[in-house]
């Protein structure tokens, strides 16, 4: 029981601390959509779909980083599956743009959405550049939750 009440401690003071980072994070999402031309929303949310930052507007963030949750949790199986190592990236193309997410270190990732005219390889090379910067962020926010 005790084990249980401390895990539940733990979890919510990383929670606090990693809200407490929303304002960098947020502030690194409308950079990214600035420098991709096409881009219509960004999120950063932990692994298991608890959003950190939003910059979103025609999307329910709360509903697609739930989604992303469990899309990681699949590509995460297959790239183990195959062979391919540790996930990475996620991009699924629709009729009307894209959707792309990317590791954010070992606890967070980043969702793009995109119009179906972006540059996919400018796409990839601003997100992955921005996923470090979450990663860092996420860091920090998460050494300062085990400091006493």
């Amino acid at each position: 029981m005790r084990g249980v009440m401390r895990l539940t401690l733990r979890q919510r003071t990383e929670r606090k601390w990693l809200l407490a980072a929303e304002p960098e994070v947020l502030e690194e999402l409308r950079r990214l959509r600035a420098r991709v031309t096409h881009v219509t929303g960004a999120l950063a949310a932990t692994s298991d779909g608890v959003v950190l930052a939003h910059d979103t507007a025609t999307v329910e963030p709360e509903g697609v980083a739930a989604l992303t949750a469990a899309a990681l949790g699949v590509a995460q199986s297959l790239a183990g599956a195959t062979g391919r190592g540790a996930f990475r990236e996620l991009l699924v193309r629709g009729e009307n743009g894209y959707v792309a997410t990317y590791a954010a270190g070992s606890t967070a990732v980043l969702t793009v959405l995109a119009g179906d005219r972006t540059n996919v390889g400018r796409l990839h090379m601003e997100a992955r550049r921005s996923g470090a910067r979450l990663a860092d962020l996420v860091g920090v926010a998460l050494s300062r939750a085990e400091q006493p």
